[in-house]
């Protein structure tokens, strides 16, 4: 008896996968494949992520004038640089990204109160100039959040490391302020980057890893196992990170 081979899946359009969340660099505790440019392109492809959207680990981790500084030797261009602000005399001064798109703050690392004047202050100016804002969930509150988002109305968050434990926090929040995003580098949750999807539109959702700090891996399967329409699962993946960096609709 000859047994027939199961029918191949279906292989839809390719997706362009654009991690918005990564940081490229030694870590202060890790040996990691992205401590310089050629391993974490390496890394990149190896996972089938386009391009990277990349804060240098000394920025996060000391001097961000010297880790942004590293990101202008970026030679290879599937690597978006994402320079890390600190407001006030004592940081990256009144600098608003030097035109990035995007940018990254992180206010418990680098000691600011992140609804203090000078933040405040830095936050106004990108809002009016249209950049996107990194912030990470565990370093600031829900009061910190809907204060910014409240009386920053352009701005555009993305919250990072949601987790669940915050869950009702958050959600509140993105029920509140149209402009918050979440990335997906730890919804791990059973279905839980579906919920988010089906509740505020696959427009509010960013593929992301953290990596190398978070896993890269799940998050990128993730990704070819989502059970939404391609249109939405396609903004998820990449489109939506596209069109915040200027290069989509």
């Amino acid at each position: 008896m000859t047994i027939a081979a199961p029918a191949a899946a279906p292989v839809g359009p390719a997706l362009t996968v654009v991690d918005v969340n990564r940081i490229l660099g030694p870590l202060p505790n890790d040996d990691v494949p992205s401590r310089d440019e050629d391993g974490l392109v390496k890394e990149l492809e190896r996972l089938r992520i386009d391009t990277a959207c990349v804060a240098h680990s000394h920025a996060v981790y000391g001097d961000p004038r010297d880790g942004n500084a590293r990101l202008g030797r970026i030679a290879d261009e599937r690597l978006r640089p994402v320079p890390v602000l600190v407001p006030g005399p004592l940081g990256t001064g009144d600098w608003t990204g030097g035109g990035a798109p995007l940018v990254r703050l992180c206010p418990d690392r680098h000691g600011w109160a992140a609804t203090g004047p000078y933040a405040l202050g830095l936050t106004a100016a990108l809002s009016l100039a249209g950049v996107t804002v990194l912030l990470d969930w565990g370093a600031v509150t829900a009061a910190d959040v809907d204060l910014l988002a409240g009386t920053r109305p352009r701005l555009r968050i993305v919250l990072t490391g949601t987790g669940y434990r915050g869950l009702r926090e958050f959600t509140e929040l993105l029920d509140t302020h149209e402009l918050l995003h979440v990335d997906t580098s730890t919804l791990a949750g059973h279905r839980q980057v579906e919920w988010f999807a089906q509740r505020y539109g696959a427009h509010r959702v960013l593929f992301g890893t953290g990596a190398p700090v978070s896993d890269d891996a799940g998050p990128r399967h993730l990704l070819d196992t989502l059970d939404l329409p391609a249109h939405d699962t396609s903004l998820i993946a990449g489109a939506n990170a596209l069109r915040l960096l200027g290069g989509g609709a």
